[in-house]
């Protein structure tokens, strides 16, 4: 098991009935069908056509998504993400709050990585392949802690990402 804090990145919460259209226009693949309780990797271009960032989505339900961004771009993308709301796109209905500084987080990745994290919930089943398919979110408690976790591999290992409050 290999265990990486990834605090650093940047985390966006999205939120409103326009949610899926903004996200839509910021990156380049689609987020309108994607399911609730399911991520799903995202890049974001520049006005040139460049790559300006990647993170993962995921969408926690209807109109509500969390979005994670690379450190260093953390505090930009909020920047460029109010900008295209104020200027651009005016007419859409979306709240932005940067959640980076309350949410820890952690990658646990390797095949044992899941029996570790049965150990820290009450219930084992949570974090099943039934419950937590590849790419899947949810709400879980870690020692009566609210946290999200989603089921993603950028290895190809078994692993799983975490946010916990930070005051945790």
């Amino acid at each position: 098991v290999g265990i990486c804090d990834v605090s650093s990145l940047g985390r966006i919460m999205i939120q409103g009935p326009d949610a899926s259209k903004f996200l839509n226009m910021i990156y380049i693949n689609s987020f309108d069908k994607l399911s609730i309780g399911k991520a799903r990797y995202g890049i974001m271009l520049r006005d040139d056509g460049f790559v300006l960032d990647d993170g993962t989505v995921w969408r926690l339900s209807e109109n509500y998504y969390l979005i994670t961004t690379t450190t260093r771009q953390a505090s930009f993308i909020m920047t460029r993400l109010e900008e295209l709301l104020q200027i651009r796109w005016p007419e859409l209905k979306v709240h932005l709050t940067s959640v980076t500084d309350q949410w820890a987080g952690c990658a646990i990745a390797g095949p044992k990585s899941r029996e570790i994290l049965e150990m820290l919930i009450s219930d084992k089943h949570e974090v099943s392949n039934k419950n937590l398919p590849f790419m899947g979110v949810k709400k879980i408690q870690i020692k009566n802690i609210e946290c999200y976790i989603a089921r993603i591999s950028f290895s190809g290992e078994l692993a799983f990402e975490i946010y916990i409050p930070s005051d945790y």
